[in-house]
């Protein structure tokens, strides 16, 4: 996530860096690959189109949730684990702040391999970033990034610039190019709009899910800077403004794609699919500014999701969430034990990488899958005040209507995600979610305390788990082919 910057003497973010601020900490690694992906997934023009048109309601609506959460309730300083709290009990706060961990680490393991894949581009050595060699390679970039964590580094300001220069330059030539070179082609778009009648135009929607979540990933931190506006009117604008231009530039990418090569082409494009499309418009140069994008994008990123991730746990356990030692730190007070914990657990996936031939693919939609539950409890605990609307009483939550609008819209948005990631996601999430309940039971039993307040709370512990491990079994006899 990108550094927040201020502006001014009074150190307040004004209208345009808080634009700023949001778009840059929600475009990412998506933007380069996202089309291509959900071609792959099946989906054709038309089932893309309307995808991004579901994905915007949905999210838009999810965003001004987070925003809504943020002026009702600011004490509840603790996101994501605090709403699941207060709206469904203590073990449910606890399952979705763990999600929320295990979905950033995740995102690392996707990012990295995205990263060497595009260095593939460059060094055919390392394929697609799967392959021996790109996992030595993904392996030192982790270790190197965790002790640089270690020593306290954090994301400077220049890092900050280098990244969201290389995310936004490729962006850039590539609209202006495909339609400078004329590339775009109307018959092309047009072509196979609706499919070919093999898949279902809702199982094509459906398809497009876990590829626009991944992209939005993120657009509930940049609300948590609101705190931070020189002019507090400036928050929902900004919210507004900087939520459409994100959705417009993927968008314009994605129909941009479509014209310059048939649905069936892009799925069988390599990550990033972007780097393809522009070398058909302009040529092989077009292809490696994208991948140089990707590469320096990724790299910045990469370090910030470093310090997300381990920073996730050792927040909970500063709550009094997780268990006490993941917030212990070392004499530069960096969450060392968390550092060493999430990167041990992404050095073990890059492993079943290796020996699974996982891709980008493959963890983004299962990191996607990770956040969708915390995502639909915090907007079911919106819901559920709104609903009440004591809150809202003294005038500071804004207007009751459109609070319980945007509650309904972003529940309804949550239970769209779980559904149409499909169930085999939804299973193998729980293989994810289990281990957490011992870290749960462990942490309750340092504090002596009853492990769970309501019988509710060991039925659904107890559902996790043997899910779980029905999982775990069909992913490893591979009935659920996920990796």
């Amino acid at each position: 996530m990108d550094e927040i910057k201020t502006t001014g003497s009074d150190n307040k973010l004004s209208l345009v860096s808080l634009i700023a601020v949001i778009m840059g900490s929600t475009i990412g690694s998506g933007i380069f690959t996202i089309t291509g992906d959900m071609a792959g997934a099946g989906a054709h023009t038309g089932a893309i189109l309307i995808g991004w048109l579901i994905a915007g309601i949905g999210m838009f609506s999810l965003m001004m949730c987070y925003y809504g959460l943020n002026k009702v309730r600011p004490d509840l300083t603790n996101g994501i684990y605090s709403f699941a709290k207060e709206g469904f009990g203590e073990y449910v706060g606890f399952t979705s702040a763990w999600g929320y961990w295990i979905s950033a680490l995740l995102c690392n393991v996707s990012y990295i391999t995205l990263l060497f894949g595009a260095i593939g581009y460059f060094f055919p050595i390392f394929g697609d970033g799967n392959n021996i060699y790109a996992i030595i390679g993904a392996s030192i970039v982790v270790w190197v990034f965790n002790f640089l964590v270690l020593r306290g580094v954090k994301e400077a300001a220049a890092v900050n610039i280098v990244t969201t220069i290389a995310k936004l330059v490729p962006l850039f030539v590539f609209i202006v190019a495909v339609i400078f070179a004329r590339s775009f082609k109307p018959e092309v778009f047009m072509e196979n709009f609706w499919g070919d009648g093999s898949m279902a135009l809702g199982e094509q929607i459906k398809a497009t899910t876990g590829s626009t979540v991944w992209s939005f990933i993120g657009i509930e931190g940049a609300i948590v800077v609101s705190g931070r506006a020189r002019k507090s009117s400036d928050v929902g604008k900004a919210s507004a403004i900087g939520f459409f231009g994100i959705l417009a530039i993927y968008v314009l990418v994605a129909v941009l794609s479509l014209g310059v090569a048939p649905s069936a082409d892009l799925a069988a494009f390599k990550n990033p699919q972007m780097a393809q499309i522009l070398e058909i418009a302009v040529g092989p140069w077009g292809a490696a500014l994208v991948n140089i994008g990707v590469i320096l994008s990724l790299t910045g990123a990469m370090l910030g999701w470093t310090i997300i991730a381990a920073d996730c746990p050792y927040a909970a356990a500063k709550q009094g969430v997780f268990m006490n030692v993941f917030a212990k730190e070392n004499s530069n007070d960096a969450p060392s034990f968390s550092l060493w914990l999430t990167n041990g657990i992404i050095q073990m996936f890059l492993v079943v990488i290796l020996f699974s031939a996982s891709t980008y693919y493959a963890f983004y939609n299962l990191s996607a899958s990770m956040i969708m539950i915390p995502y639909l409890l915090s907007a079911a605990y919106y819901l559920l005040i709104s609903i009440k609307g004591v809150e809202w009483k003294d005038g500071k939550g804004g207007s009751l209507f459109l609070s319980r609008l945007f509650a309904l819209g972003g529940t309804v948005y949550g239970i769209w995600m779980i559904y149409s990631s499909g169930l085999i996601y939804a299973l193998v999430t729980t293989v994810l979610y289990a281990p957490g309940i011992i870290v749960y039971a462990l942490g309750k039993k340092e504090k002596n305390l009853k492990v769970f307040n309501t019988p509710i709370e060991m039925v659904l512990a107890l559902l996790i788990a043997g899910l779980g491990v029905y999982s775990l079994v069909m992913v490893l006899n591979g009935t659920f082919d996920v990796l």
